[in-house]
């Protein structure tokens, strides 16, 4: 699978959880809050995996300067995300916590967003289709070795 194509996906999966999330926290249901907040934690915590020990350092490695500064942009913004995570995770109250929550989402649609529109673009004018593809299978071989 072409590695943009499968970063996207990731993308879109962990936007239609934060859509569930905000519609149980519309309808105040804590429990559904929670019962997402995990697997979101589990998606976030995955795809941040593979692209700090995969994808990041190949679109490194291409070595352009643009590049290179979107790349150590994404790492502090993956930064805030694990310390948000980890923030969410210690919390005893449902208030704070949905606050929480909510800049975790809004942070990781502007990181997914910023990918798509500005870094994609980038790599995919400076790989091929071979190579998309090779980064690609890395990238789901990461995914399911854990």
């Amino acid at each position: 699978m072409d590695a943009l194509k499968l970063l996207t996906s990731d993308h879109d999966k962990v936007r239609g959880l934060f859509k569930e999330f905000r519609s149980a926290k519309d309808a105040g249901d804590t429990k559904r809050m929670h019962s997402l907040q995990t697997t979101i934690f589990d998606e976030l915590e995955t795809h941040t995996r593979i692209e700090e020990d995969v994808f990041y350092p190949a679109v490194h490695q291409l070595d352009i300067d643009k590049l290179n500064e979107m790349h150590d942009e994404s790492l502090q913004e993956h930064h805030v995300v694990d310390v948000l995570i980890r923030e969410i995770t210690g919390l005893k109250t449902d208030d704070v916590f949905a606050a929480k929550m909510t800049v975790l989402i809004e942070n990781v649609e502007h990181h997914a967003d910023e990918e798509e529109a500005d870094m994609f673009p980038d790599v995919r004018s400076h790989m091929d289709a071979d190579q998309l593809h090779d980064l690609g299978e890395r990238l789901e071989a990461a995914k399911a070795s854990g």
